[in-house]
């Protein structure tokens, strides 16, 4: 999924997504973000990894591409930003509970 600019997310497998989320986004909801056992977060990175094991992860992932096509959509100048790698370069991903931390 893409906006005209930029990507929004994508799967790498049956059970895991990416999705692009601003700094903000992830600054805003990071303690939200954080508690979920379904979303991982790297440092550094606008990505956030979802994986899909129950019915309400995919609400859940519905609902943050929502939340992310609404932020694109009150600030079109983030889809000018260079486009960062995905999730899936790092080895390892902090758990929910340190996703915050650094």
């Amino acid at each position: 999924m893409r906006s005209a600019t930029a990507e929004i997310a994508h799967f790498h497998s049956g059970r895991h997504a990416d999705l692009h989320l601003s700094a903000r986004l992830i600054q805003h909801f990071g303690c939200y973000l954080s508690r979920s056992s379904a979303i991982r977060l790297a440092p550094g990175s606008h990505w956030a990894t979802i994986s899909l094991e129950r019915d309400w992860d995919i609400d859940l992932l519905m609902t943050l591409v929502s939340v992310a096509l609404q932020a694109l959509q009150g600030r079109p100048d983030l889809d000018d930003a260079p486009p960062q790698p995905c999730n899936d370069h790092f080895g390892v991903m902090l758990a929910p509970e340190h996703a915050g931390d650094g």
